[in-house]
């Protein structure tokens, strides 16, 4: 079982994924989870496990403000106590399932794994551009990869000149002129940026602007610990300081989070068209998964930096959180002891 950052907030779903009077189950940090909302919509996360024979809640059934287990019919409330034990009609105070923090927040549901006196909402990355009335789909998909190898691909954005050159290619531009800078805040974010001045429109943006124009493009990665991600994408017309812009600026959650130590929930948005979603597909599904899922297999079960890997400068970004989370896991097992 991998070492997972317990003390710092992960989202566990998009609001709209769980059904009103229902329940989504849903594996996270190696863990079986069910997540619900009560009557007056507060939402529970709770283990998705009978405190009695152990079978999963989730082959059971809402009762009001309680999940019943199938088996042997007791009911747990949003606590995770036995509200009733159908063979006396009374709770059974000896019978708990584990119930985490978790808090509704940029369209999303947020969890804290760890020590639940931390659980400070305000901490919870900052993703208020979701907050907005425009219409935008929110997605959900697996990835066949640990969430690392996952981080290490967006950190590391000068990819898409290669893996995304019939997607997301910027046409060259981040080996012709980009500039790479890391910069780490107070915070603890990391932001990997690069800028592309006077370059070469990406192939998509060429019908906009008249013959030869040059633009000033911009791609700044934002990395909140443990692993919520922001693009914020930039186009502007090259000499006009970045205020004649060819497309409103962009930005795009990336927020990962374990499903197991080799597989991880990935959670986006995209604007409601199809044009939109062939492409987000082509791009994740057709690109990055199956280098990612290759990736992962001739790794196996190794340690990332027991096998050595050869450091490009362009991996400044992805190896400086590799290290944060190596400084935030010691911390925590420090404590621990």
């Amino acid at each position: 079982m991998s070492v997972y950052v317990r003390n710092g907030w992960y989202m566990a779903c998009w609001t709209h994924e769980v059904p009103d009077g229902g329940f989504l189950a849903r594996r996270l940090l190696d863990k079986p989870w069910v997540i619900w909302r009560k009557a007056d919509g507060t939402p529970v996360m709770m283990a998705d496990r009978c405190a009695h024979r152990f079978v999963p809640l989730s082959r059971g059934a809402r009762d009001g403000d309680m999940m019943r287990c199938a088996y042997h019919g007791l009911a747990f409330d949003g606590s995770g106590a036995c509200a009733h034990n159908p063979f006396t009609g009374q709770p059974l105070d000896l019978a708990r399932v584990e119930v985490l923090p978790v808090v509704e927040r940029h369209t999303g549901l947020w969890f804290w794994p760890g020590d639940a006196d931390k659980a400070d909402p305000s901490l919870i990355p900052d993703f208020s551009f979701l907050d907005s009335d425009r219409p935008l789909h929110r997605g959900h998909i697996r990835m066949d990869a640990s969430y690392e190898l996952v981080t290490d691909n967006l950190m590391d954005l000068s990819h898409a000149e290669f893996i995304h050159r019939d997607s997301f290619g910027v046409n060259g531009s981040l080996l012709t002129c980009g500039q790479h800078e890391v910069v780490q805040e107070e915070s603890g974010a990391i932001w990997n940026n690069w800028t592309m001045p006077d370059s070469d429109p990406p192939a998509w943006a060429v019908p906009m602007l008249p013959e030869g124009a040059k633009t000033d493009q911009w791609l700044h990665m934002r990395w909140n610990a443990p692993s919520s991600l922001a693009l914020f994408i930039g186009l502007a017309k090259s000499g006009t300081d970045r205020k004649d812009m060819v497309v409103p600026p962009m930005a795009d959650p990336h927020i990962l989070v374990p499903e197991t130590g080799t597989s991880t929930h990935y959670f986006y948005t995209h604007e409601p068209t199809p044009e939109s979603f062939a492409l987000l597909e082509k791009a994740f599904l057709e690109e990055d998964h199956p280098m990612l899922h290759a990736q992962q297999q001739a790794m196996g079960e190794a340690d990332f930096w027991d096998l050595k890997p050869v450091i490009l400068p362009s991996d400044a970004g992805a190896i400086r959180v590799r290290r944060r989370m190596m400084q935030l896991r010691r911390a925590e097992e420090g404590a621990s002891a």
